[in-house]
């Protein structure tokens, strides 16, 4: 059977899928980020630390552990890497200066093609994480009102309008009118920028791209998500069905209720 190498970022995601990989007996290597992966993740299955932006190192040593598939999964922040390209190796300083532009499809999908070119075959992890994805319909929380409905059928067409120019997969929305769009800083601080300008009462909205690749890059909805929503007062979540993850959905529901969110998951296409 091929081996999986798991390219790690940050959050619970690789996590979750190292675990499921072990139980259906495939053999894994994880290549952790310092600084980036959480360290837990190394008593799952061997780990192979690295500094992001050695990508060299990280082509050589995968092929020195004979990895067949690569899965990439975790959150780097777009403005890590924006900022320490001066420390990054010659491969990855040349990688970054043929790139057309630098937002984050155009990145993923160039280190993609750069891994097949090395003779690596990127697979799609959901097979391993389908429980996680969100289903359609009531989430968490209770029933949603009609007017917080109709916010989230508005914002989600905003916000795949904007995953679909790649500036970010979230949108936070009060009374039909777009309060905050996410860009460089990331959803959390999105959604909080949301209250502030808004006040509570704010639904904030997360969709996949357009014909979205499942092996990067897809939506993903945690805890922490919860709790920057806490924060800002905000009253639904409003998710793309199918095309999010959602970590720890049984947490989700337990926080949705404490908190009063309503949780939905609702089919964009």
């Amino acid at each position: 059977m091929k081996k999986i190498g798991l390219i790690a970022g940050a959050g619970e995601l690789p996590v979750e899928f190292a675990k499921s990989a072990l139980q259906k007996n495939r053999q894994l290597i994880i290549y952790g980020i310092k600084g980036i992966t959480d360290r837990k993740i190394q008593s799952i299955a061997p780990t192979r630390w690295l500094y992001l932006g050695q990508a060299q190192k990280l082509i050589d040593t995968m092929k020195q552990d004979s990895i067949s598939d690569v899965v990439m999964l975790g959150k780097i922040e777009h403005y890590h890497l924006l900022t320490s390209i001066h420390r990054f190796d010659r491969r990855a300083k040349e990688f970054f200066g043929k790139l057309i532009d630098r937002r984050a499809k155009s990145i993923l999908e160039a280190v993609l093609k750069e891994l097949e070119k090395e003779g690596f075959n990127p697979i799609d992890p959901s097979p391993y994480l389908s429980s996680l994805l969100a289903p359609e319909g009531l989430i968490g929380g209770n029933e949603p009102s009609k007017e917080l409905l109709e916010d989230a059928y508005f914002g989600l067409k905003i916000a795949r309008e904007i995953a679909s120019l790649d500036i970010g997969q979230t949108v936070v929305v009060k009374d039909k009118i777009v309060i905050a769009v996410e860009g460089l800083e990331g959803t959390d601080r999105c959604i909080i920028r949301g209250g502030e300008l808004a006040g509570e009462g704010t639904v904030v909205c997360k969709v996949a791209r357009r014909n979205q690749d499942m092996r990067y890059d897809v939506p993903v909805v945690g805890e922490k998500t919860l709790k920057s929503m806490k924060k800002a007062k905000a009253r639904l979540l409003a998710v793309e069905a199918e095309k999010t993850f959602l970590i720890e959905r049984e947490k989700l529901k337990e926080l949705s209720h404490k908190f009063n969110i309503s949780i939905i998951g609702i089919r964009v296409d």
